[in-house]
């Protein structure tokens, strides 16, 4: 398919795309330059290039030019005629103009041929300047740049490997929880039964909440509804036995539960550091669901009967099953076949890199048939600790991309199609819409990028041997609430000295007694 549906590959495009260069080669096509490159390591994952290219074929170009211009009706010159203007004062007064076309010209033969004939495969466009490079008046035409390139490595044997793989028979209880988490977005939120009530997961509950460091206060937020699921995660950090802690609370009781800080936090201090956040629970409210009419089934799903919703929910459930297949199956395709190579991934790669692994995730999610509500929760659990999850997901990529190269797998304009056209089935939208929603959010290029990874993955499972044993609940995957407050607040964002001299001290209310009033939510 087109280049810019296929990253990652040994092509012209991959460098020349980046570049603002806005004029085209001659007319006659790309020249074959006569150049040397020297090619050396400039760090991990990093190639030094330098590119001489013999003066014989510039100045051609050069004469080729002025020629031109000699004889164009072009040129003004002050004192004579169009055309008649002596060459070497066209020359003179022309030189800037024509070097800028020489060297734009002779730029873009000299990188193309540099990516046909050199073994690159860039990561990300190269550090190079065109507006800082200049043709000299003799001697060759010299230029340098650093680029971004994905690691060497020598791939093993990955066909026959032994791989296990969960499996699970889905009961009537599951497609019960199912269906109550696909109605959930379309029922009414009402106080919930009983006097007391009783926390339960998929509830939600309103509360103030104390956040604090050993005996620091964080931040306070007042009167906040959260949705109890198995995880909670705030904008900085993640609460991973939330459920575990709030179920069996009831209004007037307190909770306390320990939040992982983002490793990705302002503060250094704060970085990765585990603090105690106290719930104060007002009230407990559930989702009321919908009734399930003909016309609201057809609506909402696609299904006009209870059997067909109850096959639907299945399908769902099938499809979470078969995602989270690929994910074990994905980690131990790396760790069988990647263990021999060296990841030495520079941080400032894996920072740059960050966005498009987490675009792949996504994508990986919503061929899942999550909703965008699991899908919020799960990017914002992979969003705490961005270099180990974009560390993870591109030794995963470099894998599979080498085997792609290996066994010569492509991406074709017609794979986009109907991957488009099984996502629309599956939203039940208009593929056109679809594929708007794609190129709006630029997420075309990770498309492409998901599915040659999944070629080659299908390549390498086919010739595995499995190993079913039944899916754990951790496996599984619990739910993830998310809100957008924050667990340390403005102290998340200060310096070591501020902290020192800016620390509040006061102690968490004790369990099950009052608390003092909360302030507003901060963040």
């Amino acid at each position: 398919m087109a280049d810019d549906t296929t990253p990652n590959t040994t092509d012209a495009a991959d460098i020349l795309d980046a570049l603002p260069l806005d004029t085209a080669l001659g007319q006659d096509g790309p020249v074959k330059l006569v150049q040397t490159v020297d090619i050396k390591d400039a760090g991990p994952c990093k190639k030094h290039i330098k590119v001489t290219v013999e003066r014989e074929q510039i100045d051609e170009l050069f004469d080729e030019k002025f020629t031109e211009l000699v004889f164009s009706q072009q040129p003004q010159v002050r004192g004579f005629r169009p055309g008649k203007a002596p060459r070497k004062i066209i020359e003179k007064q022309y030189y800037k103009s024509v070097a800028e076309e020489v060297k734009t010209q002779v730029l873009m033969a000299s990188l193309e041929q540099l990516a046909e004939e050199q073994s690159i495969s860039p990561l990300s466009p190269p550090e190079l300047d065109p507006n800082a490079i200049e043709v000299p008046k003799e001697g060759p035409f010299i230029y340098e740049f650093d680029i971004e390139v994905r690691p060497e490595f020598d791939l093993p044997e990955y066909k026959g490997l032994t791989i296990r793989r969960p499996i699970h028979t889905f009961t009537e209880a599951d497609i019960n929880k199912e269906r109550k988490r696909v109605l959930e977005p379309h029922g009414q939120l009402a106080p919930k039964d009983g006097d007391p009530p009783i926390v339960e997961l998929d509830d939600y509950i309103t509360a103030d909440v104390i956040i604090m460091h050993g005996q620091r206060e964080l931040n306070r937020l007042s009167e906040v509804r959260f949705k109890v699921e198995e995880q909670l995660a705030l904008s900085d950090g993640v609460a991973s036995d939330f459920g575990a802690k709030i179920c069996g609370a009831k209004p007037g009781d307190y909770r306390t539960v320990d939040i992982v800080l983002s490793k990705e936090l302002g503060s250094e201090a704060l970085r990765g550091r585990t603090v105690q956040a106290t719930f104060i629970i007002h009230d407990v409210k559930a989702i009321r669901p919908p009734e399930l009419t003909r016309e609201r089934l057809e609506d909402l799903f696609g299904v006009s009967t209870p059997e067909a919703f109850a096959e639907y929910l299945q399908a769902r459930l099938e499809r979470h099953l078969e995602y989270t297949q690929r994910q074990e199956a994905r980690k131990q395709v790396l760790e069988q076949i990647g263990a021999s190579a060296n990841w030495d991934l520079p941080q400032d790669l894996l920072r740059r890199q960050a966005r498009k692994a987490l675009e792949r995730r996504v994508l990986e999610m919503k061929n899942a048939g999550m909703s965008e509500e699991e899908i919020a929760g799960r990017r914002r659990v992979l969003e705490q600790d961005v270099i180990r999850s974009t560390s993870a997901a591109l030794k995963e990529h470099f894998v599979l991309q080498k085997v792609a190269e290996i066994e010569k797998l492509e991406i074709e304009d017609s794979d986009i199609d109907d991957e488009i056209e099984r996502i629309a089935d599956q939203s039940n939208e208009s593929p056109r819409k679809v594929r708007a929603r794609f190129e709006k959010d630029e997420l075309m290029e990770a498309l492409a990028t998901d599915l040659l990874e999944r070629k080659a993955l299908d390549l390498t499972l086919a010739a595995a041997t499995f190993e079913d044993y039944p899916l754990t609940p951790q496996e599984q995957g619990g739910g993830v609430a998310t809100v957008s407050a924050s667990a340390a607040g403005a102290s998340g964002e200060a310096t070591s000295a501020d902290e020192a001299t800016t620390a509040t001290e006061a102690a968490p209310p004790a369990e099950g007694t009052p608390g003092a009033e909360a302030s507003p939510a901060a963040g």
